[in-house]
């Protein structure tokens, strides 16, 4: 299938439309306007600002909330869908307005500079296998994020981030790191399963002396 024209709004750089997103008077956001405000942009702009809080360091819990639309999403992507849905009653839920504009604002000079890095390339990357693709890897990210694993958000969440910028600037190269940081992540977290299961095995043994 054919990708669609872009329209108007998918000319305006995504550092710029973080930067208007928390523009308003109410002290709340809705996810639905976080959606909304993307146009056309939603799947690569909404995983990357629910994915890229998981990278800085959260509150207990946060990552529970903020993973949740990324996995109904990221599956939508995966099976084709040409714009994101989510139930009405996640659609409701909202975040302060003045904490979504800080964040925007400090993350959004970091998109601009990856946006002068990044160009249109390797454009086989995407199109419906390539979405496919990137919709299934980030719906496995998002998964493990939703785990409360300390210190074990930040390679997921920063392989979202790479794949949904590759998404936004179509930019096959960026699509290639964000593979790489996934699979870096899968590797540690096995890595630590494993150091997890022999701890406990070690642990029952000298229970079992006792």
């Amino acid at each position: 299938m054919d990708n669609p024209e872009p329209s108007v709004e998918e000319h305006v750089p995504l550092s710029a439309l973080l930067l208007t997103l928390a523009e308003g008077g109410s002290d709340r956001v809705s996810i639905d306007a976080i959606i909304a405000h993307f146009g056309r942009r939603a799947f690569g702009a909404v995983l990357f600002v629910f994915a890229v809080p998981n990278v800085l360091p959260l509150p207990p819990g946060s990552s529970t909330f903020l993973s949740l639309p990324l996995l109904i999403i990221a599956p939508q992507l995966a099976f084709g869908a040409s714009e994101p849905w989510i139930p009405r009653s996640l659609g409701r839920r909202s975040v302060d307005r003045a904490t979504l504009r800080r964040l925007c604002q400090r993350v959004a000079p970091w998109v601009e500079r990856a946006e002068r890095l990044t160009t249109q390339r390797l454009g086989f990357m995407f199109g419906r296998l390539g979405d496919l693709t990137i919709g299934v890897a980030c719906s496995l990210l998002a998964a493990v994020l939703i785990l409360p694993i300390p210190l074990g958000n930040v390679l997921p969440a920063a392989a979202i981030v790479a794949l949904a910028l590759s998404l936004t600037q179509r930019d096959g190269v960026l699509t290639i790191v964000g593979y790489l940081i996934t699979l870096t992540s899968a590797g540690v977290l096995i890595l630590s399963g494993r150091l997890v299961l022999a701890a406990v095995a070690r642990l029952g043994s000298m229970t079992g002396l006792w």
